[in-house]
């Protein structure tokens, strides 16, 4: 008899689940290459539905090459753009219109009268018009043969917001607060991002012949979860998807985590009961029923779908005891590796001490994240190097600039210092700021200042912790420095510096930034760098058949940024923290001023970092006494990396 592969039987929308974006947008990008051929051999054009966002630009990147490089003509190909901002000037930098003529248009050979996008600019009372013939426009060129769409972590589809009807068409809507906030990072000031957009309507999506919806990243896995295997609701417009005869959602590992068949497989049909996978059912079972871990019993276990993992393994307490010792062992006030051997630790004893890099995406990411670590590391005597990735000179306000020009103009004439020099550059920078539009970037002087003052910060960060001199380095990434939110993709160069400095410190554990949530995409291109760099490193180890290289002996551990923390079932490593060694770790965030009181790119949250850091990690210690374990006033949670 043969078997039935049920572990998607609870997806209401076919999910097709890829390693990464880049794996996901080529699967994309290859069904519209035979969309377009297949259309253009029948004599036909191919009208195509586009998004906007990061989820899409992928994808663009991998049309662009097959348009390069595989010769794919978009001569034949008319696409209709599923939103803009209102108002937005077209070429203005968080412009739809700029997006797309840069991403895609631009670079390929398609008639620039072939592409049509909503005009931000359009007196408001001609929009209701406006959209009107934007429907018609669609229908004449025969209607959508494909939509691309992305989902926003409220579950917008376009700017369709929640509470969206099914039967909804182009039109002028209102952005939830969320998008806004979400969207922030584009324009770097709340009150910049636009209140309202115009958008393609769900009935105007539905009627697409084909959609296909990308999501990339764990901050989108749970409406994905819920879009995919609730019921459909206005309230999740995403979910109204159901009702398409022809829709898949393209995600990858991380935005797939949330899905039943990955967060409970027992669920989903026979699961092979792992350590891990029984940790992930008994940790959520307590949590769940507010039971510590060793109170659990048989029936808790029956009740909760979890009757095989009792036929497999035994007695629930059998189940309970090897748990709680997994998460016992999780937890360590040594981060770098206990001098003397205890059992299960999560890091080797020897070497001790050992040679620590902390990689820091911004100038701030270190204490934010792993501060606590980071002095502990440091008071038990091992070697730590910070090795800050970026300048992180986009996320200073102008208002600091200018604080800190008038500070150096005092300060030259107050001991008078000869300031011909310098005057000429604070001229300059003064010049620029007073007619700077809020859609420009800034000139590379005031570049230079914004990455001077996070540098500085940085720097009184390590002396604060007690580093020397040598034992902080600027790497200045050049992948970072484009001016603009908007950053180039992962080069060579980027590797090459890594590997170099890794070379230079051969250290035995790295930190490393785990968290892909940031809204701006530095911390997954940041990761993405040191990994690369390590590969490298491993390859260049089999080229040169030493029988010992530093590279062997090197662990490498993941931390969450200001943005989310682990799961608990995923932590490795837990570094308590007393009551004084949070209020130090705040006094450390507190050193970077330019990023205190008001937050550039905060994303949906509008905390600041401290208080974030500080409530995530109490929520991490507070979890582990719920299960049990001993009470912590704060958790530093840690995932290894084998690379």
């Amino acid at each position: 008899m043969t078997k039935i592969d049920l572990t998607d039987s609870l997806e209401k929308i076919p999910v097709k689940i890829f390693a990464d974006s880049k794996a996901g947008s080529a699967f994309v990008a290859k069904q519209i290459a035979e969309l377009i051929k297949e259309k253009e051999a029948a004599g036909d054009k191919t009208v195509i539905g586009l998004a906007t966002g990061s989820s899409p630009k992928t994808l663009y990147t991998e049309l662009v090459r097959m348009h390069k490089e595989e010769g794919l003509s978009f001569k034949n190909v008319i696409t209709f753009n599923l939103d803009q901002y209102y108002p937005m000037d077209k070429d203005a930098l968080q412009s739809y219109h700029y997006f797309m003529r840069k991403n895609l248009f631009e670079q390929t050979d398609i008639n620039p009268n072939n592409y049509h996008l909503p005009d931000g600019m359009m007196p408001k009372d001609k929009v209701k018009e406006h959209c009107q013939q934007y429907e018609k426009l669609i229908e004449d060129a025969g209607g959508l043969d494909l939509q691309i769409l992305g989902i926003g972590v409220n579950g917008h589809i376009g700017f369709n917001e929640p509470g969206s009807g099914i039967y909804t068409k182009t039109r002028l809507t209102t952005l939830d607060n969320s998008t806004r906030i979400a969207n922030a990072y584009e324009f770097g000031n709340m009150s910049e991002v636009p209140r309202m957009a115009i958008t393609m309507g769900i009935s105007t999506i539905l009627k697409s012949k084909k959609i296909i919806l990308m999501a990339w990243g764990q901050t989108k896995s749970p409406v994905v979860k819920k879009a995919v295997e609730e019921d459909d609701t206005e309230d999740i417009p995403a979910s109204l998807l159901q009702n398409h005869d022809d829709c898949t959602f393209v995600i990858d590992e991380v935005c797939a985590t949330e899905l039943t068949r990955f967060k409970s497989p027992w669920l989903t049909g026979e699961c092979e009961w792992t350590d891990k996978i029984m940790k992930r059912a008994v940790v959520n079972l307590a949590l769940k029923l507010s039971k510590p871990v060793l109170s659990l019993t048989n029936i808790d276990y029956n009740d909760n779908g979890l009757s095989d993992l009792l036929v497999e393994k035994g007695d629930a307490y059998e189940i309970n005891l090897q748990v709680f010792y997994l998460l016992r062992d999780s937890i360590t006030g040594w981060p770098g590796g206990k001098p003397t051997q205890r059992t299960n630790h999560p890091e080797r004893t020897e070497p001790f001490p050992k040679k620590a890099v902390i990689f820091s995406p911004h100038p701030d990411d270190d204490i934010i994240s792993m501060g606590g670590t980071f002095m502990r590391l440091h008071d038990q005597g091992h070697e730590v190097h910070v090795a800050y990735q970026t300048s992180g000179n986009i996320a200073v306000t102008d208002e600091f600039v200018t604080r800190f020009i008038d500070f150096t103009v005092g300060f030259e004439s107050m001991f008078d210092i000869d300031e011909t020099k310098s005057k000429k550059i604070l001229d300059e920078a003064i010049s620029f700021l007073k007619i700077k539009k809020s859609t420009e970037k800034d000139s590379d002087t005031i570049r230079a200042i914004k990455g001077l003052i996070r540098r500085c910060e940085a720097k009184a960060t390590c002396k604060y912790v007690g580093l020397g001199e040598n034992q902080y380095h600027f790497m200045n990434l050049p992948f970072y420095e484009t001016g603009t939110i908007e950053k180039n993709p992962m080069s060579d160069a980027d590797v090459h510096q890594t590997v170099d400095l890794l070379n230079q410190l051969q250290p035995q554990q790295i930190f490393c930034a785990g968290d892909f949530a940031d809204p701006h995409g530095t911390h997954k291109v940041c990761f993405d760098v040191v990994l690369e760099a390590l590969n490298k490193l491993k390859v260049e180890r089999v080229k040169l058949k030493v029988e010992k290289h530093w590279i062997d002996d090197c662990w490498l551990w993941l931390y969450k940024g200001a943005w989310q923390e682990w799961d608990i079932t995923e932590i490795e490593m837990a570094v308590p923290m007393s009551p004084d060694q949070v209020v130090k770790k705040r006094h450390g965030i507190f050193i970077h001023q330019s990023q205190k009181d008001s937050v550039p790119f905060q994303g949906s949250d509008d905390r600041e970092f401290w208080q974030r850091a500080e409530e995530r990690n109490a929520n991490t210690a507070q979890l582990y006494a719920r299960l049990g374990l001993t009470q912590y006033a704060a958790m530093e949670a840690f995932v290894r990396w084998d690379f």
